[in-house]
């Protein structure tokens, strides 16, 4: 059977990095992220769902979401946020089930890691979807700096962005496992090398 893992962090927490080592030691990898973009591309059910709830002030030139105009209203307003996600969401999730499928018919004992920075903040585990619950967490100022310092983000932004976020105790609380990436490049890929060898021993065990 497929093994399906969901991987989950705040911003800056080093998602990244521990996802691009699962692929190299196997998994089949899946962007949340990326799932949201396809979910409201240009021509999409999802785009014109957001067209009628925010109007043409979101809609770029092109004819694609303006990011930053949706943004600058959902980060302001809870009730436009929670209509967004209404809008996105089941989209992101039959995405999901369609990947989900693909991979199936490919290789029946694939384990595939989700990538999904919201697990907290979407319902957690509730469901059953997921075998297996990574968390990635790095001390809340260090993962400022690395806003900071990488991405260009003001420091004000960057400490908004954080806290409007699941808390990491929320986010502990769906864990099997917690990966800390507050140190070592090196100190993270071993821990996560050794997560890997955990999750091929219960997958073997359910299979």
């Amino acid at each position: 059977m497929v093994y399906l893992i969901a991987l989950t962090g705040g911003i800056a927490a080093g998602k990244s990095t521990v996802t691009r080592r699962f692929a190299e030691l196997g998994a089949v990898t899946i962007d949340a992220d990326q799932l949201a973009r396809e979910a409201v591309a240009p021509g999409s059910a999802g785009l014109e769902a957001i067209r009628r709830r925010f109007g043409e002030q979101v809609i770029g030139a092109d004819g694609s979401l303006d990011r930053p105009a949706l943004g600058a209203i959902v980060f302001a307003d809870d009730q436009a946020r929670l209509d967004l996600n209404g809008i996105t969401h089941p989209a992101v999730k039959d995405l999901l089930a369609d990947k989900l499928a693909a991979i199936r018919s490919t290789d029946a004992d694939a384990v595939v890691v989700y990538d999904i920075p919201l697990l907290a903040e979407t319902g957690g585990r509730r469901g059953g979807q997921f075998e297996y619950v990574v968390v990635v967490e790095a001390p809340a100022e260090q993962r400022i700096e690395r806003l900071v310092t990488l991405r260009g983000m003001a420091r004000d932004e960057a400490e908004r962005r954080i806290g409007s976020q699941a808390s990491d105790e929320e986010r502990r609380a769906l864990a099997d496992v917690v990966i800390d990436s507050g140190g070592t490049l090196d100190e993270t890929l071993r821990q996560v090398d050794e997560v890997w060898q955990r999750i091929l021993t219960r997958h073997q065990q359910a299979g």
